[in-house]
C-alpha cells in the first residue's frame, strides 16, 4: 500500500469560483480606474494574480470578459432596484422610482463610476447593448402593471438623457443636470 503524501505548501487548491469572482472584481476596478478601453487580458491576470492561461480558462476573450462584468453589474443593479422596491410603500410607478434612484445613486463617483467606465463599452459593444435591452425587457415585463403608464416611460427616459448627458460631458454633467434634479424625476413619477 502506498502512502499518499500531504499536499505541498506550494500546492495551490483550485477554487474556480473565486477566480471567477476575483476576476470579475479585478476587470470591474481596472474599467473603473482607469476606462473600460484599459481592460485587457493580461492586465487583468495580472491584477488578479493568475495567468492569462488562467483568465481565458474562465472567459475566453476580452468581449466574454467584458460581458461578464456588464451581467454582473446588471445583476447588482437589480438588487439596488429590488432593495428600493421593497422600500417603497406605493405599487403605481414603484419601479421607476427604483430606476431612477439608480441612475443618481453613483453619479457623484463620476468618472470613477463603474457605469461611467462601462458607457462607452455599452454603445460600442452589440453584446452589451443586448444584455441591456433583455434586461430591460424583462424588468419592463414583470412591473408592466404597475409602471406602463407613459409619464412614468418619460421619467425613465429622462434618467437615461441625464445618464447619456453625464457620459457624454463627463466634468459638465453635473453642472448642467444637479443631483437634486433626481427629486425632479421622483415627484414626476408620483
Amino acid at each position: 500500500m502506498s502512502e499518499v503524501s500531504p499536499p505541498s505548501p506550494y500546492q495551490r487548491r483550485k477554487q474556480p469560483e473565486q477566480v471567477r469572482r476575483a476576476l470579475l472584481d479585478c476587470a470591474a476596478q481596472i474599467a473603473a480606474e482607469d476606462g473600460a478601453a484599459a481592460l485587457t487580458i493580461q492586465a487583468v491576470a495580472d491584477r488578479a494574480g493568475v495567468t492569462k492561461g488562467g483568465l481565458l480558462h474562465h472567459f475566453d476573450s476580452k468581449q466574454a470578459l467584458l460581458a461578464a462584468v456588464f451581467a454582473d453589474l446588471l445583476e447588482r443593479l437589480d438588487r439596488e432596484i429590488d432593495t428600493s422596491i421593497e422600500k417603497d410603500p406605493r405599487a403605481e410607478g414603484r419601479f421607476t422610482r427604483a430606476y431612477v434612484r439608480a441612475c443618481f445613486s453613483d453619479r457623484l463617483m463620476g468618472e470613477r463610476s463603474l457605469w461611467a467606465a462601462l458607457s462607452v463599452a455599452i454603445v460600442s459593444e452589440p453584446a452589451l447593448r443586448i444584455l441591456w435591452s433583455s434586461w430591460l425587457d424583462q424588468r419592463m415585463a414583470q412591473h408592466a402593471e404597475t409602471d406602463s403608464d407613459p409619464v412614468l416611460t418619460a421619467v425613465r427616459l429622462s434618467a437615461d438623457g441625464i445618464w447619456l448627458a453625464d457620459m457624454m460631458e463627463k466634468t459638465g454633467g453635473l453642472r448642467r443636470y444637479p443631483q437634486d434634479f433626481e427629486m425632479v424625476l421622483l415627484e414626476m413619477a408620483g
